[in-house]
């Protein structure tokens, strides 16, 4: 093929009208996209910034203010359907993100990370393009561009010649925009299913933290703000601290440069896995050698687990071992306790998640400690026939969440893979 020839492209599937269409063939982007040069100067335009998953929004939202400053007048200016090419890395856009503006009025963005250029309207469909920037095709042709230390400022360094000259796929012939502009219906169609069965979750999880803040007492108080019908004429919950009611402690870690310690049948838990569930798999395992010459103890089934440190959302958070297990220093462990359904201290503690890092706050301390977990004021039903309530009504719940979570996953997977059909691939279009 001569150097100058255009490749020939066939995505894996076509819509039935366009079918007996030409093949697509690929366009570099500044044959169907132009540079934006217009600085704001003294026009009054939105000054935005990026948001990783999000795309643009402006200043004002994401800092509280406008940042812009001085400047200001050096920003591009953007209008509704202009492309934003932020060259700031991301780990999952290493290259950098390229998002399309969808607001009315006019926005800028900052000259000093953001390459910015507009669709030719006669040449290719916004809506197709920013399909093809949400799969990254942009990544995978600049990554052979970019060294990986090339960065100016904080931001990659990327020359507007070898974005430009970035292939774009696209449907040939006098169909092109149609085929385009189906294309990009049927993507945003399933983009706002998902966004729905999104909410439809968000609600659900909402709905279980304000239904656990309900359901277990809070303030000091002894009594929920709600009972199930059969219990609203008990007696108060019993209330005392973690350290009065239950046994609490902590494990510890084999010495790693003994192998005689590690790999042996003992599931040896971390943080890393006490994130709000139940564990049924370890992903590490000791010795019973390892387990005798460490701090490292066996816990039992039913064991509550508490995550002592982190910085980032770790700590505070809990989860319920669904087996025998031994855990790290770093995982404080509740034990059970007859009378008391394992189940309910999970979920009263997992529903405690905020209260439980500002303690480990409290006297600027970033960790929470044995001493710390002790004086947790707990409160509990005697009836274990209440417990049990409370804790299915929430598992319930949890199960449909997860239902939910499933079906969502499902449906990113559905468009990942339509995307994957309907776009030829990023390597047919370089060659």
């Amino acid at each position: 093929m001569p150097s100058d020839a255009k490749p020939i492209l066939t995505p894996k599937l076509r819509f039935p009208e366009f079918r007996e269409e030409p093949e697509w063939t690929a366009e570099k982007l500044g044959a169907v996209a132009s540079l934006i040069t217009e600085r704001a100067g003294n026009k009054k335009c939105i000054p935005m910034s990026i948001t990783s998953g999000v795309g643009l929004v402006s200043q004002e939202e994401k800092f509280g203010r406008t940042i812009a400053g001085n400047q200001y007048k050096n920003y591009l200016v953007l209008q509704k359907d202009d492309f934003a090419y932020n060259k700031s890395a991301t780990k999952e856009f290493p290259q950098g993100f390229i998002t399309m503006y969808t607001g009315d009025e006019p926005a800028a963005v900052p000259n000093s990370i953001f390459t910015c250029f507009r669709a030719s309207e006669n040449r290719i469909v916004p809506d197709f393009l920013n399909f093809l920037f949400l799969g990254n095709l942009h990544g995978k042709w600049l990554k052979k561009y970019i060294e990986v230390s090339a960065r100016a400022h904080g931001s990659l360094s990327v020359d507007d010649g070898d974005l430009m000259s970035l292939p774009v796929p696209l449907p040939d012939g006098e169909s092109s925009l149609a085929e385009q502009q189906k294309i990009a219906e049927s993507l945003s169609t399933l983009n706002e299913v998902i966004e729905a069965e999104s909410q439809k979750l968000d609600a659900l999880k909402a709905h279980k933290q304000g239904l656990m803040q309900q359901l277990f007492p809070s303030g000091g108080k002894t009594v929920p703000h709600l009972r199930f019908p059969e219990f609203q004429k008990a007696q108060e919950w019993e209330s005392d601290s973690l350290g009065e009611i239950f046994e609490t402690t902590s494990g510890g870690t084999p010495n790693r440069s003994v192998k005689e310690y590690w790999r042996g049948d003992i599931p040896w838990i971390t943080t890393s896995l006490v994130d709000f569930r139940v564990i049924t798999q370890a992903e590490e395992f000791i010795t019973a050698e390892g387990l005798r010459n460490s701090s490292a103890k066996l816990f039992p089934k039913g064991t509550v687990l508490m995550a002592l440190y982190g910085q980032g959302k770790t700590r505070g958070q809990v989860a319920l071992l669904g087996f025998e297990a031994s855990t790290n220093q770093a995982c404080a462990a509740i034990l059970p306790r007859k009378g008391i359904d394992p189940y309910f201290v999970f979920l009263n503690l997992a529903g405690r998640y905020e209260e439980l890092r500002e303690l480990s706050n409290s006297g600027g301390q970033e960790n929470l400690s044995q001493g710390l977990i002790r004086e947790i004021p707990f409160s509990f039903p005697s009836d274990e026939a209440e417990q049990r309530k409370i804790t299915t009504c929430l598992f319930s719940l949890g199960e449909l969440i997860a239902a939910q979570s499933d079906k969502l996953d499902a449906l990113k997977t559905h468009k990942k893979g339509l995307m994957q059909q309907l776009f030829p691939s990023p390597t047919e279009a370089e060659a």
